[in-house]
């Protein structure tokens, strides 16, 4: 197939591209981080580049608007006329004809997210599943000739009490092949003094000379945008480090459904975006090993996970400061993710998890050796993935379930995991219902004109002044307010999902937007406006002389329309759980997830996310499914009580519900059509909280 030149600029990433691939899949190829919330569906817009014109010596190529496939009705919706005329395009709609440069806008390039989903740790008792056993052994001799695995066997026996445990096929026990590779060396090098480290009491899967404490384990939680690994030292149950990425598979779209929709259209889809994630894994955990090396070593060792000797000797010399851990180090595993990105990782086939009645490859929990998923830790190692509960109810949900154990409390608690997907669990130790509800990507900051993820430059908090209607905002990466800085100095870029969440309740509450969340005719600020482009109403959050992308940033009734969606989904989904459950009333609320940390529990109720209840009961529990991974990591009970957890809780489809499209209609308005709100007397004016 002929190829074309294309040149990104201004990164200056360039190369050659099969003719008829799209401008979004040649940034894929080279490298280049073109924002793309839909994954090249055309329905975000945020892919905007623009085509040079001329011939550029330098580079060697002409590059002219028709060396690109002719204008498509989607970019319509988009780019408005002026912005066609100077040669913009949408990259996921505009196909590869023939040489290209093409400039990527700073409001189209994907900025590194600011992630905040550090997991806590619960008290829990220690109960691991890698149990170290030192033995002390006699060489062999010429009436005592077994063999090394014999030798060990029975000394676990005699030494520890372990009875039958044997690499035979038919014992209850076994010895991993990787570890009979090394043992000769293991034995003789300490004078047949070993450290055994057996998991789930059957099965040794490393062997180290001397004697040997220390255990470590990684607990993983994988999100649809966002990865959250901990690196965590199992014996005194302490974090060592935790690092955060975005999902690399957000290229191919921010929600499941593009996902599975990249698996079906590209025959090799799914490979790829397994292999994505997991050398995503790989550059975390050798980033969370290079925390424990000194800074001098540039963690050069911690990218091999070898059983050399020398390998161990080097990290003894240092070991008075620092760990020096190597991938070998990290014994156990665990990994919770929802059911996409679990059938991803597994290369398992997803797509009739998204068709009725939604049943996933497999939702018992699993345990797979490291080295067949290509984890880079202790090859013999496992990684435990916890059940899913059912089709987009996953392991991180189950995670979530166990971190919080409602099943054990007599409070009515609801617990929201607000995310690309919102997962909603009610119920205490009688009975525990759960569902999910399609916010779509909305507070993720797609289908926002100017949303975009939690980088530098982000609106993060909005508060409008009621009596002018004049905007202050925070950005992310900046602790000032706009109203203390210079107007440039912020250098805003967008609005992320905390500033996103605002909104509704900050222009509600101003009475900027009604109840029905239309703006008012009346407005008290030159703020609000009709763009002469393209029609629209908007309110501007900033001008453009406060931004780092030159123009206005503005709210526009589309947008306003796509929050309600959203937050309308998830107390449709509350409401419904309830009546199923028979209550009229919850206990507490605990919102989950990395927006768990950033929501205003009184917007939160004014915007009508929530039913309504005492502020003071809606608390944040932040990434509660790491912290549902870090537990089950640290004692092996953890992993029965998620197998039973997945097996009690009732999953409610919402679809099939009686009454779900008018539940869904009537949440639609600010905070509610019909159900009252007397919690937020105290905080929105008479007038505006009984409008008609």
């Amino acid at each position: 197939m002929d190829n074309a030149t294309i040149i990104f600029q201004p990164s200056g990433h360039r190369g050659k591209i099969s003719k008829g691939k799209n401008v979004l899949e040649a940034a894929r190829e080279l490298g280049e981080n073109i924002e793309s919330l839909c994954g090249g569906k055309g329905s975000c817009g945020k892919c905007k580049v623009l085509i040079a014109e001329g011939h550029y010596p330098k580079y060697g190529i002409t590059s002219h608007r028709n060396n690109l496939s002719r204008w498509q009705k989607t970019e319509s919706n988009f780019i408005t006329r002026p912005e066609k005329q100077k040669g913009l395009r949408l990259a996921c709609c505009a196909a590869i004809k023939d040489d290209a440069l093409v400039f990527v806008p700073q409001e189209s390039r994907a900025s590194k997210q600011i992630v905040s989903k550090r997991p806590r740790l619960l008290p829990v008792d220690y109960d691991p599943v890698v149990i170290k056993y030192d033995l002390i052994m006699e060489p062999p001799s010429a009436g005592d000739a077994r063999g090394d695995l014999e030798r060990i066997l029975s000394a676990l026996n005699l030494q520890h009490g372990l009875k039958d445990l044997g690499c035979d096929i038919d014992s209850l026990y076994a010895c991993d092949i990787d570890v009979l590779r090394y043992l000769p060396i293991r034995l003789r090098e300490q004078n047949w003094q070993v450290t055994v480290s057996v998991w789930m009491d059957r099965e040794i899967i490393r062997v180290l000379p001397g004697r040997v404490t220390d255990t470590y384990g990684i607990a993983v939680d994988i999100g649809t945008t966002t990865v959250v690994a901990s690196l965590v030292h199992l014996n005194s149950a302490r974090i060592l480090d935790t690092q955060y990425i975005m999902n690399p598979q957000v290229k191919y779209g921010e929600d499941v459904i593009s996902r599975i929709n990249y698996h079906l259209q590209n025959k090799d889809g799914l490979r790829q975006m397994s292999q994505d994630i997991g050398e995503a894994l790989n550059r975390m955990i050798e980033a969370l090993l290079q925390s424990t090396w000194p800074e001098d070593t540039h963690g050069a060792d911690t990218t091999e996970a070898s059983d050399d000797p020398d390998a161990q000797k080097q990290r003894e010399k240092t070991d008075t400061e620092f760990l020096c851990l190597v991938p070998e180090d990290i014994e156990d595993a665990i990994i919770v993710c929802n059911t996409i990105m679990h059938h991803i990782l597994l290369q398992l086939d997803p797509r009739h998890v998204a068709r009725s009645p939604f049943p996933p490859v497999v939702q018992k929990s699993l345990n797979i050796k490291a080295r067949n998923l290509g984890i880079n830790i202790c090859p013999s190692a496992y990684a435990h993935i916890l059940p899913n509960e059912a089709g987009f109810v996953g392991a991180d949900n189950v995670a979530v379930l166990t971190a919080e154990a409602p099943y054990k409390s007599d409070q009515i608690q609801l617990i929201i995991d607000i995310g690309t997907n919102g997962e909603l669990v009610l119920g205490n130790r009688e009975r525990l219902l759960s569902t999910s509800c399609a916010t779509g990507p909305a507070f993720e900051g797609a289908e926002i004109t100017f949303g975009m993820r939690a980088a530098p430059g982000a609106i993060e908090r909005i508060a409008v002044d009621p009596e002018t209607h004049e905007v202050t905002y925070k950005v992310v990466g900046n602790d000032a307010w706009s109203n203390y800085v210079e107007a440039a100095e912020l250098k805003t870029r967008g609005i992320c999902g905390s500033g996103i969440m605002d909104i509704l309740a900050e222009f509600y509450r101003a009475g900027i937007i009604n109840k029905s969340g239309a703006f008012n005719k009346k407005q008290k600020s030159s703020r609000y406006r009709v763009n002469s482009e393209n029609q629209l109403k908007e309110f501007v959050i900033a001008w453009a002389d406060e931004t780092a992308i030159g123009r206005d940033i503005t709210i526009t009734q589309k947008d306003i329309r796509h929050i309600q969606l959203a937050k309308a989904a998830i107390y449709a989904g509350c409401k419904l759980l309830m009546r199923e459950w028979g209550t009229n009333r919850v206990d507490v609320v605990k919102i989950a997830g990395g927006f768990g940390l950033h929501i205003d529990p009184v917007k939160a109720l004014i915007m009508g996310m929530i039913p309504d209840c005492d502020p003071e009961k809606i608390v944040s529990v932040g990434n509660a499914a790491g912290t549902g991974a870090l537990i089950t990591l640290l004692n092996r009970e953890k992993r029965s009580e998620s197998d039973w957890v997945a097996r009690t809780v009732e999953y409610i489809d919402l679809a099939s519900l009686e009454g779900f499209k008018d539940e869904f209609l009537e949440a639609l308005h600010i905070p509610h059509q019909k159900d009252p709100f007397p919690h937020l007397k105290p905080v929105v004016p008479t007038k505006i909280l009984y409008q008609e």
